[in-house]
C-alpha cells in the first residue's frame, strides 16, 4: 500500500504514535527500530536524526521509564537511527540529576554509556556530523561551560568527552558527599541528585528501597569504572589529553576533584575493576611519547639512528663526546663574551639563562650535567686566562666575575623560576589545608650535586695566584664552621691566609659554593661534604694583633677614615648591607666622606664584589645621577655641585675591565644615559670655572667633561669607519650599537632585565630619555658622523669656529718656528684629571665648542703634513698637544684619521724611521709568530718583511699608530689608548696586508710584554682579507670539534679552545686554538651570510666524514636492510659525534650573528640549500640511504638548536617577536614541498630526514612553538607527514598546536586511532 509522505511536524508525530504504539504491543525491539528506519528513508529523513533523539530521549524522561522503552532507545542507537553521542548528551542532562530517584534509569544510562562512548569514528565521518555536535552544544552549553567562541564540531568532541567524565566524576563525588570538600561546594554541572519519593508506601517498600539504595551505591562504583574505562581507551585518552594541554583551569579543578575521589572514595576502593592507585596514574600528566613504528624500511632505519643518538647515552666511547655536545656552546658563549671591546646591551646572566633553558630543552639532558657543564666551562676559561698572553686588556676579573657571579645569577633565574611554578602548584593543591611547605626544585637538587661532582675535577679548580688569598679565606671559614667557631663580626678580617697549608688551601670550587651561600641557592651545611673541608681551626695562621678597620668595623658604626677607605678599596665588600651602608655614606655623608664612599664603590667591590657586584653597579649609576638638592637655587644645572664626586666615580669605572664588567651585567645603556646630561653640561661650562678638591689639586669642567665623553664613547663603535659594511640584510655581532641603541635599550628594560626588574626598576622609572634632549651632544653627533661619511666642506674664516680653528692650530704648533728646535714624538702623557693651566686659559672655551673645530684643525695638519710643510714628527707633537688639552678630542682625532684612511685618498707613509716610526726591528719577529699561530689552520700567511722594501701605511693610519706609541703604557695613558685601540684594530683589518702586521710591529717595540697578544691580534687580520682563509678556519673547527680525544677523560673542547695563546714553557709563541680564532675573527668578517652557508656546507660534509671513518655501512646492513645489532655501538658513536657537530654549528651561527642570523638561517639559507641540487653529494655506496637520512637529521638538529639559541623555547616575548613569522616562513616552505609546489634538489632521503627529524624535535622540545604557527600550515604539514606513514607525529603536531587546532586533532585522533 502506497504511504503518502506527511509534513515534517505530522512525521515526527507519527514517530511518537508507531512508538508508543509498539511500546503498547510490547513489539519486538528490533522489528520496531528497522520499520523506523523504513518509514523516515521514506520521508527523506538523514539518518543519524537528531530530531529522533531529542524525541525519543523526552519520550522516556520521566512519563515512559520502563525497560522496553530503553530497549527501543538501544535498537535505534545500534542502527544508527539517532546519534550515540547526542543521545548520551540528553541522557546526561536528564539522567544524572534523577540518579537518585531513579537508580535503574542512572544504570541503563551508564550501560549505553559504556557501549557507544567509544565508537566515534562512525558519528565524525557521518552524513550529519556538523549538525549533531550543533546539537550537542545546545543541550549542554559547553561553550559557555569552557568559555570558548567557536563551534567547531572537533573543539565540541573535546568539550563532550571531557564533560562527560567531569559529570561521572562530580556525580560520583556527590554521592559520597564529598562534593563538600570541594573549594567551591558545588560541581559545574547540574547533577545534584534528587531525592527519591518514598512517600507512597504502597509503591516502595522495604525491600523496595533497599533495593534501590543498593543500586545507587554500585551505580556509583560503575561510574567511576567507566572513568578509568574512558581514560584505558588510546582515543579518549588522546582526547582528554587534549583538554589536559590547552583548559589548564579546567584541567586543574578537574584534577583536583580527581584526587578528592582517590583519597576520600569508599566505592572507588570497593570496586573490582580499579583501584586508586590505578585511576591516579591513568589520570597522570604522562607525555605521549611518539611512536618509533613505522610502516618502510627507510623509516625503522631513520628512527633506529634517532634512538641511537642520545646525547645523554653513557655507552662506551659516546660518553666524552655526548658531554661535550651538552657543553660546548656553554664554552663557546663565555669565551665569546670576553671580548673585551664589544659592550653588550644585555645582561650576560639573562642571556646565559635563556642559552641553558633552551639547550637543556633540545638536548634533554639532566640539569645535574648542564649545570656541571657550565661549571667546567667557566673553569676552563679561568685557566685559559691564566696561561694566556698579557695584553692591554685586564681579562681575570672579567673571566672570575662570568665563573663566580654571571653563573650563579643565571642558576638563580632558572631555580627561582622552576620553585615558583611548584611554589604555585603547591598553594593551588594546598589552599584549603591552612599550611605552607617549602619548595625545592630539582634544579637545586641538581646543583647540589654537580657541585659535589665538581670536587672531582681538581685539575681546573686551582685559583689564580691574585685570589689565592680569597680562595683560603673562603677554606678557612668553612673549617671555623665545621669546628664550631663563629665566623662573625670580621673575625676574618686579620688573618693572613696567604700561607695557607696545602693541606688546607682554598680553590675556586670553595668561591663557587660561597658565591651560591651568598645567592641563597646553598647553606652552609654545604660545608659538612665529604672532602669539602680538609683542615682543622688550629691551621688556620693568625694576627689579630694587627687587625686592620674592615668591613666589619664600618657595619659597628666606625667612621669612614683615609685609613679605612684604603683598606675597603682593595678588598670587596661581601653583603648587600655592607654594600648599601658605603651608599648611605656616599649620599649623606661629607663632602670628604662622599668622595671616600665612591672610591669605595669604585674598588675591589666592584670589580671582585661577586656577591654584590650587581649592586654595586646599580648604586654608582645611581651615584652619577644624584637628585637636586633641596636648598639648590642656581641658575646652571645642578649637576655643576656633584663635580668633585662625578669625577671620582667617572675615573673609578673608566678602565676596560669596569665597563665590561658593567656590561656583563647589563648595565651599559643605564650608564649610557647618566652619562649624557654629564657630557652636556660640563662641556658647555666654561673652564673658568674650577673645584678644589680635598688633597688641594684643582678640578676643571674640561676634566670632568672627558672623563665622562671618553667613558660614553667606549659604551659603542664610534670609529666605525664607513666602509666597514655588511653584504645582506644580517649585521655583525655590536655593529648596530650607537647612541640612539643604547638610550633605546635603556627606556625599555623589559627587553633585557627580565628576572630582576625590582633592583633595575629605580634606574628605568624616570621618563624615557633621548638624544634630542642633549642638544650639544646631538650636534656633535651628527657632524662625526657627517666627518666619517664625507670629506670636511671649507670652513668660512671669520665664524666663531674658524676663530677657535685658528686657536687651536696656534697652541698646538706654537714651537715649530723656533730656530734649531727638534720636534720629536714625546713619550710623557697627562691624564684626564689634569689640563695645563696656560692652554685653558688661553682658550677660554667651553669643550662642545673646542670639537666642534677640531676635525677643521686635524684636516689642516694632515694636509700640512702630506704637502710637507709639517714634518711628521710635527704633526704627531702637534696632536699629542691638543689630546693632552681636551683629552675628550682624541675621539675626534680617532673618528677622522679612520675615516680618512678608508677613503684611501692620501698618499702612502714610508715607515723609515727617520719621518715616520719604523717597524723593521721587529717585522719580521711578527711575521715569524703569525705563522706559528695559524699553523694549525693550514691557512698561509703573505709575507710582511721579505723584498727588501720599506713598509708603508696610508698616511692618517700612520699618525694615528705614530700618535699612540708616543703614550706610556701605564694607568694614567689606558683610558686614551683604549679609546684608539679598537680603530687601530678595525683599520688594520680593513686595510691592506700588511698593516695591522706593520702596526702590530711598532706596538711590539713600545710594551713588549704585550707581544705575544700583539701577534695574536695580527694574525686575525688574515681571515678578513682572505675568505677561503675563513673557510679554512671553520673547517678546521668542525675538524676539532669532532675528533676523538685520546682519553674518555678528554673532551673536543680542548681542541678548539686549546688552552688560550702565548708563548710556552718551551720559549715560544705556540699555535692557537681554531675555536679562540673564530671567536676573534668573526665580528671583523662583514658577510656574515657567506659564513652561515659555508657552516651548513661544512656540517654535512663532516657527516659524510664520520659516516666514513666511524664505521662501514656495509657491515652494519643485515640482507633486510635493518641495521645489526653488532652495530649499534658504532652508531651511537657516529651519531653522538654528529650531534655535537651540528651544537658546534648552530652556536657559531648564533654566535655570529646573534638572533638576525638564525632568522636568516631559516628563512633564507636552509630553504636554498634544499632547494639546490646536492643530490651529487650522497656517496654512491649508500643505497638505503644512511647517509642521506644521516645528514638531513644533522641539518634539523642544528635548524632547532640554532632557533632555540635565537629565539629561546619560552612563550614569544618582545624579544623574539618574529619568531612566528619566521618559523611559520620555514614550515610553509616544508608543507609547499609536501604538497609538491616547490621542487627540491636534495636528497630525498635527507629532505625526508629533516622534515620529520625537525618536527618531533619542535613538538617535543619546543612546543610552545608550533602554538605561534598558522593553523592552516600545520594541518598540511600534518597531512603531508600522514603521506609518510608518520601518523604518530602528524597527530602530536596538531595536539600540541593550541586550542585553535583542538578540533582538527581530535577528529585526526578519532580517524588514525580507530
Amino acid at each position: 500500500m502506497a504511504v503518502t509522505v506527511p509534513a515534517s511536524t505530522s512525521m515526527w508525530d507519527r514517530v511518537m504514535e508507531m512508538t508508543k504504539s509498539a511500546q503498547n504491543k510490547g513489539a519486538d525491539p528490533l522489528m520496531w527500530a528497522l520499520e523506523l528506519s523504513s518509514t523516515l528513508l521514506s520521508a527523506g529523513v538523514s539518518m543519524p536524526s537528531t530530531k529522533v533523539a531529542e524525541l525519543l530521549v523526552s519520550h522516556i524522561c520521566w512519563s515512559n521509564n520502563v525497560p522496553i522503552a530503553w530497549k527501543f532507545l538501544e535498537k535505534a542507537l545500534s542502527i544508527r537511527v539517532v546519534p550515540p553521542m547526542l543521545v548520551l548528551a540528553l541522557l546526561s542532562n536528564r539522567v544524572i540529576p534523577s540518579r537518585r530517584s531513579h537508580p535503574a534509569a542512572y544504570r541503563l544510562y551508564l550501560e549505553l554509556l559504556k557501549r557507544h562512548i567509544f565508537p566515534l569514528a562512525p558519528e565524525v565521518n557521518g552524513p550529519n556530523y556538523h549538525k549533531i555536535m550543533e546539537s550537542i552544544d545546545d543541550a549542554l552549553h559547553l561553550n559557555q561551560i569552557f568559555g570558548f567562541q567557536s563551534s567547531e564540531p572537533g573543539l565540541v568532541v573535546v568539550e563532550f568527552i571531557f564533560s562527560v567524565v567531569w559529570e561521572l566524576l562530580s556525580a560520583s563525588l556527590s554521592d559520597e558527599n564529598l562534593l563538600e570538600l570541594v573549594p567551591e561546594k558545588k560541581s559545574p554541572w547540574p547533577n545534584k541528585p534528587m531525592e527519591m519519593e518514598i512517600d507512597d508506601h504502597n509503591t516502595y517498600g522495604e525491600n523496595k528501597i533497599d533495593y534501590h539504595q543498593g543500586l545507587y551505591k554500585m551505580n556509583t562504583i560503575t561510574a567511576i569504572e567507566i572513568i578509568g574505562e574512558i581514560f584505558r581507551n588510546k582515543v579518549t585518552f588522546r582526547i582528554l589529553q587534549l583538554a589536559r594541554r590547552n583548559m589548564p583551569a579546567h584541567w586543574g579543578s578537574f584534577m583536583h576533584h580527581l584526587r578528592l575521589l582517590v583519597g576520600n572514595s569508599t566505592a572507588l576502593r570497593n570496586s573490582k575493576d580499579i583501584t586508586p592507585e590505578t585511576l591516579l596514574q591513568l589520570t597522570s600528566d604522562n607525555h605521549v611519547q611518539l611512536s618509533k613504528e613505522c610502516k618502510t624500511v627507510s623509516l625503522q632505519q631513520f628512527h633506529a639512528v634517532m634512538a641511537t643518538g642520545s646525547l645523554i647515552s653513557s655507552a662506551g666511547q659516546s660518553y666524552g663526546a655526548s658531554r661535550s655536545a651538552i657543553w660546548l656552546p656553554l664554552d663557546l658563549f663565555l669565551e665569546d663574551t670576553m671580548d673585551g671591546y664589544v659592550v653588550a646591551t644585555t645582561s650576560a646572566a639573562e642571556t646565559l639563562t635563556d642559552l641553558l633553558k633552551a639547550h637543556q630543552a633540545i638536548t634533554r639532558a639532566s640539569w645535574q650535567d648542564i649545570l656541571l657543564g657550565l661549571w667546567i666551562a667557566a673553569l676552563r676559561l679561568v685557566q685559559r686566562e691564566g696561561e694566556a698572553a698579557e695584553g692591554p686588556i685586564p681579562r681575570l676579573d672579567t673571566c672570575l666575575c662570568l665563573l663566580l657571579c654571571t653563573t650563579t645569577l643565571a642558576i638563580v633565574n632558572i631555580i627561582d623560576e622552576e620553585e615558583s611554578t611548584l611554589l604555585e602548584e603547591n598553594d593551588h593543591n594546598h589552599m584549603h589545608q591552612g599550611n605552607e611547605t617549602q619548595v625545592l626544585g630539582n634544579c637545586r637538587k641538581s646543583l647540589v650535586s654537580s657541585l659535589q661532582q665538581l670536587g672531582d675535577f681538581e685539575g681546573l679548580l686551582t685559583p689564580p695566584p691574585s685570589v689565592a688569598s680569597i680562595a683560603n679565606q673562603a677554606a678557612a671559614k668553612a673549617i671555623m664552621v665545621v669546628s664550631g667557631i663563629s665566623v662573625g663580626n670580621g673575625y676574618l678580617d686579620g688573618v693572613s691566609l696567604n700561607d695557607m697549608p696545602n693541606t688546607c688551601a682554598g680553590n675556586l670550587r670553595h668561591l663557587i659554593v660561597e658565591a651560591c651561600i651568598a645567592r641563597n641557592l646553598l647553606d652552609t651545611s654545604t660545608y659538612l661534604w665529604p672532602g669539602y673541608v680538609k683542615g682543622h681551626s688550629n691551621q688556620i695562621p693568625r694576627n689579630i694583633s694587627g687587625q686592620m678597620p674592615g668591613w666589619s668595623t664600618l657595619m659597628k658604626g666606625s667612621p669612614l677614615t683615609s685609613q679605612m677607605m684604603h683598606t675597603l678599596v682593595s678588598t670587596p665588600a661581601s653583603s648587600l648591607a655592607e654594600i648599601e651602608k658605603i651608599y648611605g655614606i656616599a649620599i649623606n655623608g661629607s663632602e670628604e666622606e662622599k668622595i671616600s664612599a665612591a672610591t669605595v664603590l669604585c674598588g675591589a667591590s666592584l670589580t671582585r664584589g661577586w656577591n654584590i657586584q650587581e649592586h654595586t653597579g646599580f648604586f654608582i649609576i645611581k651615584l652619577l645621577s644624584p637628585p637636586v638638592p633641596v636648598d639648590y637655587s642656581g641658575n646652571e644645572s645642578h649637576l655643576i655641585v656633584y663635580a668633585p664626586l662625578l669625577n671620582v666615580l667617572l675615573m673609578g669605572i673608566s678602565s676596560i675591565d669596569c665597563v665590561q664588567i658593567l656590561s656583563l651585567h647589563g648595565l651599559a645603556p643605564h650608564l649610557a644615559g647618566v652619562l649624557m646630561p654629564i657630557c652636556e653640561v660640563f662641556g658647555s661650562c666654561s673652564p673658568t670655572v674650577s673645584w678644589t678638591l680635598p688633597n688641594g689639586e684643582h678640578l676643571s669642567p674640561l676634566s670632568v667633561f672627558s672623563n665622562a665623553f671618553i667613558l660614553l664613547l667606549k659604551l659603542w663603535r664610534f670609529h666605525q669607519p664607513p666602509l666597514e659594511h655588511v653584504m645582506g640584510d644580517v649585521t655583525p655581532v655590536g655593529s648596530q650599537l650607537n647612541p640612539e641603541f643604547l638610550l633605546l635599550a635603556r627606556n625599555h628594560p623589559l627587553n633585557n632585565q627580565k628576572t630582576r626588574r625590582g633592583l633595575f626598576s629605580n634606574l628605568s622609572s624616570s621618563e624615557p630619555i633621548f638624544l634630542d634632549s642633549f642638544p650639544k651632544l646631538t650636534f656633535w653627533y651628527r657632524q662625526h658622523q657627517a666627518c666619517i661619511a664625507s670629506t670636511l666642506s671649507d670652513l668660512k674664516p671669520g665664524t666663531s669656529v674658524y676663530q677657535i680653528f685658528d686657536a687651536l692650530l696656534n697652541m698646538m704648533f706654537r714651537n715649530i718656528n723656533k730656530v734649531g728646535q727638534a720636534l720629536s714624538a714625546s713619550g710623557s702623557s697627562n691624564s684626564c684629571g689634569s689640563i695645563p693651566e696656560d692652554c685653558a686659559n688661553r682658550l677660554g672655551l667651553p669643550a662642545w665648542e673646542i670639537l666642534e673645530a677640531v676635525p677643521f684643525v686635524l684636516e689642516a695638519a694632515l694636509t700640512a703634513c702630506a704637502h710637507g710643510k709639517l714634518s711628521p714628527p710635527e704633526l704627531i707633537t702637534g696632536l699629542k698637544e691638543l689630546a693632552i688639552f681636551l683629552p675628550a678630542s682624541m675621539a675626534t682625532i680617532v673618528s677622522y684619521l679612520s675615516a680618512e684612511t678608508t677613503r684611501g685618498l692620501w698618499k702612502p707613509a714610508s715607515m723609515n724611521g727617520t719621518d715616520w716610526p719604523s717597524p723593521a726591528a721587529s717585522l719580521a719577529m711578527v711575521e715569524n709568530n703569525i705563522n706559528k699561530i695559524l699553523s694549525a689552520t693550514g691557512v698561509d700567511v703573505p709575507s710582511v718583511s721579505a723584498g727588501g722594501t720599506t713598509p708603508t701605511l696610508p698616511l692618517p693610519l700612520a699618525a694615528l699608530v705614530s700618535l699612540t706609541i708616543t703614550y706610556k703604557v701605564d694607568r694614567v695613558s689606558e683610558s686614551v689608548l683604549n679609546l684608539a685601540a679598537p680603530a687601530l684594530n678595525t683599520l688594520g683589518a680593513s686595510c691592506p696586508w700588511p698593516c695591522m702586521a706593520i702596526i702590530s710591529a711598532l706596538w711590539v717595540q713600545k710594551a713588549k710584554r704585550w707581544t705575544d697578544y700583539l701577534v695574536f691580534s695580527a694574525s686575525r687580520t688574515v681571515f678578513h682579507h682572505n675568505s677561503n682563509a675563513v673557510v679554512q678556519l671553520l673547517r678546521m673547527c668542525f675538524t676539532s670539534a669532532i675528533t676523538q680525544p685520546p682519553s674518555f677523560s678528554g673532551s673536543c673542547i680542548g681542541g678548539l679552545l686549546g688552552h688560550g695563546f702565548g708563548s710556552n714553557s718551551s720559549g715560544g709563541i705556540s699555535p692557537v686554538a681554531p675555536g679562540i680564532l673564530y671567536l676573534r675573527v668573526h665580528r671583523s668578517v662583514g658577510d656574515v651570510m657567506f659564513m652561515t652557508e659555508e657552516i651548513v656546507s661544512l656540517l654535512m660534509h663532516t657527516v659524510k666524514d664520520i659516516m666514513s671513518t666511524d664505521l662501514s655501512y656495509d657491515k652494519l646492513k643485515k640482507p633486510n636492510g635493518l641495521v645489526m645489532r653488532y652495530g649499534e655501538v658504532s652508531l651511537s658513536a657516529a651519531m653522538t659525534r654528529i650531534k655535537l657537530a651540528a651544537s658546534l654549528g648552530a652556536t657559531l651561527v648564533w654566535l655570529t650573528g646573534r638572533l638576525n642570523l638564525v632568522q636568516s638561517l631559516m628563512k633564507e639559507t636552509l630553504p636554498s640549500w634544499f632547494i639546490s641540487g646536492h643530490r651529487s653529494d650522497i656517496n654512491k655506496g649508500d643505497p638505503g640511504g644512511m647517509v642521506g637520512m644521516l645528514m638531513g637529521y644533522a641539518l634539523a638538529y642544528f635548524a632547532v638548536l640554532s632557533g632555540a639559541f635565537g629565539w629561546g623555547v619560552e612563550p614569544v616575548s618582545i624579544c623574539c617577536k618574529k619568531r612566528p613569522v619566521i618559523l611559520g616562513a620555514h614550515l610553509e616552505f616544508m608543507a609547499s614541498a609536501l604538497d609538491g609546489k616547490i621542487s627540491l634538489g636534495c636528497n630525498k632521503a635527507t629532505w625526508r630526514a629533516y622534515v620529520s627529524s625537525f618536527v618531533s624535535l619542535m613538538v617535543t622540545c619546543a612546543p610552545k612553538w608550533v602554538m605561534e604557527v598558522d593553523l592552516a600550515v600545520l594541518k598540511r604539514l600534518s597531512k603531508g607527514l600522514r603521506k609518510w606513514d608518520e601518523e604518530e607525529l602528524a597527530l602530536t603536531l596538531l595536539e600540541i598546536s593550541g586550542v585553535n587546532a583542538m578540533g582538527s586533532a581530535a577528529e585526526m585522533i578519532i580517524e588514525s586511532l580507530v
